[in-house]
C-alpha cells in the first residue's frame, strides 16, 4: 500500500480511519526503512478490533452513554501513541455530532432533484438551523471536555491535534461555532485542519461561503485535506473535476501548513496522477 503511494510520487503519507491492526507491522517496517514518511494521522488510527472498515464515528466524543465516550478517548489515545511511534506530526479529529434528525441527506436528495430554490429546501433549511441552535450546548460542552484530556496527552507525546470542519451539518463545532471554540483552547498544539471538499458541500448546501469561512479560520490553519466535489455533495474526486476554487485557495497556502490528498480509493492511479498535476500546476509544488 505504501509502496504504491511513494511509486505515485509522494514522499509522505496520511494513516486514514481504514488501518487495520494487522496493517501496523508492514507500515512501521516500512517507514523505519525509510520507504516512505508519514505526515499525519486520522482518528481512529488503528481500526478498534473487530472493525474492519473506515470508521471515524464508531465513537463519539458527543455520545451520551459515558463508556461510549471513554472508547472514544481511550481509542484516540492509541492513535496519538502511533503518530508519535510514527515521527507523524498530526492527528486529525471529528469532534461529533448534534443529538438530532438528519437534516443533510434530505437537503442533498432536494438539490440532486434541482429544488435548491424550492419551498421545500428552504423549510428544511430553517429547520436544521432551529434545531442546531437549540441542541448544540450539550455537544459542544462533551467535545471541549474530551479535547481538553486529549490536548494535556498529545502535548506529552509533542503532537498536534487538527480539528476538522466536517460536512454533514448535525456534526460539531458548527460553521459559526468554530473560531470560538477553537478560542477557549488557545494553545499551539490545537489547530483548525480544513478539509476543503467538506467546506464546499456546506457551500453547495448553501450554509457557508468557502472562502469567508476560510479567511475567518486561517490564523489556526495546520493543513489541508484536498479533493474535489462534483455537485451537488460528491467529494473525494479528482482536483480539477468539480466546483473547488483551488485558485482561490492557494491565497491560503504556506510553507508550514500541512497538504493530504485524501481521494476515494475508487479512483484509478492515472487519475490520482492527473489530480496531483492539476493541484502542483494550480498551487505549485511548495
Amino acid at each position: 500500500m505504501l509502496r504504491e503511494i511513494r511509486k505515485l510520487g509522494f514522499e509522505y503519507a496520511e494513516l486514514s480511519h481504514g488501518i487495520r491492526i494487522s496493517l501496523l507491522p508492514g507500515i512501521i517496517e516500512a517507514v523505519q526503512a525509510g520507504e516512505i514518511k508519514i505526515s499525519t494521522l486520522h482518528n481512529f488510527c488503528p481500526l478498534p478490533m473487530g472493525v474492519n472498515y473506515a470508521a471515524p464515528n464508531i465513537f463519539k466524543f458527543t455520545a451520551d452513554d459515558e463508556r461510549e465516550r471513554e472508547n472514544a478517548y481511550r481509542h484516540s489515545i492509541k492513535t496519538i501513541e502511533l503518530a508519535a511511534k510514527l515521527k507523524a506530526s498530526l492527528v486529525v479529529l471529528h469532534m461529533g455530532r448534534i443529538r438530532m434528525s438528519e437534516h443533510t441527506s434530505k437537503l442533498t436528495d432536494l438539490l440532486e432533484k434541482n429544488m435548491r430554490y424550492s419551498e421545500e429546501y428552504a423549510n428544511l433549511c430553517a429547520s436544521c438551523l432551529e434545531k442546531r441552535q437549540a441542541l448544540r450546548d450539550v455537544a459542544l460542552k462533551r467535545a471541549a471536555e474530551m479535547l481538553t484530556r486529549l490536548a494535556d496527552k498529545a502535548e506529552e507525546f509533542g503532537i498536534r491535534l487538527g480539528i476538522e470542519n466536517r460536512e454533514r451539518l448535525e456534526e460539531i463545532p458548527l460553521e459559526e461555532d468554530f473560531g470560538m471554540f477553537l478560542e477557549e483552547f488557545n494553545r499551539p498544539g490545537v489547530a483548525y485542519w480544513h478539509d476543503c471538499g467538506h467546506a464546499q458541500i456546506k457551500e453547495n448546501l448553501g450554509f457557508l461561503n468557502h472562502q469567508i469561512y476560510l479567511e475567518s479560520m486561517a490564523p489556526r490553519l495546520a493543513g489541508f485535506h484536498v479533493h474535489d466535489v462534483q455537485p451537488p455533495t460528491h467529494d473525494h474526486c479528482e482536483p480539477g473535476t468539480g466546483t473547488v476554487d483551488f485558485k482561490m485557495l492557494k491565497n491560503f497556502l504556506r510553507p508550514d501548513l500541512i497538504k493530504v490528498f485524501e481521494l476515494s480509493p475508487h479512483l484509478k492511479p492515472e487519475e490520482v496522477e492527473r489530480g496531483r498535476d492539476y493541484v502542483f500546476k494550480v498551487w505549485g509544488k511548495e
